[in-house]
């Protein structure tokens, strides 16, 4: 994979890239400091943050990125345990590669493999002339 994250929320957030390929991406990310929320559980803006990181990715490594780019259009997100320490692995799979947009499915998991979040996640597939980040 050729793809630089210096500078971008991955880095930020610490997310790592464990598994990338066009129908299965696995991403790590601590729960720590940068990731927590005031009561220290991981945020849901984190967790929905992996999620559509996960999914863009995806889509990324689906598309002839010469002449398309992805974008995020819709996501959500349902929490169901809190995590305070450790890591979260996110497990994205595409449910609908289409011409135009993809529509995966992102689980996010704790260290213990118990589930914390289920994401579906739709991402954009665009001409890259007509998206150009400022």
């Amino acid at each position: 994979m050729d793809l630089d994250f210096t500078g971008t929320l991955m880095e930020a957030l610490g997310i790592e890239v464990k598994e990338a390929a066009p129908d299965r991406v696995v991403l790590a990310m601590p729960v720590g400091p940068a990731t927590r929320q005031p009561a220290g559980f991981l945020h849901g803006g984190a967790s929905a943050a992996l999620a559509e990181t996960a999914a863009s990715l995806g889509t990324l490594l689906n598309i002839d990125r010469g002449r398309e780019a992805a974008a995020g259009m819709e996501i959500s997100a349902s929490h169901l345990r809190p995590v305070s320490a450790g890591s979260v692995t996110a497990t994205a799979v595409p449910l609908h590669r289409g011409r135009t947009s993809m529509v995966w499915d992102i689980r996010i998991a704790d260290e213990r493999g118990r589930l914390v979040c289920v994401s579906r996640c739709t991402v954009a597939v665009v001409p890259a002339d007509r998206f150009r980040p400022s």
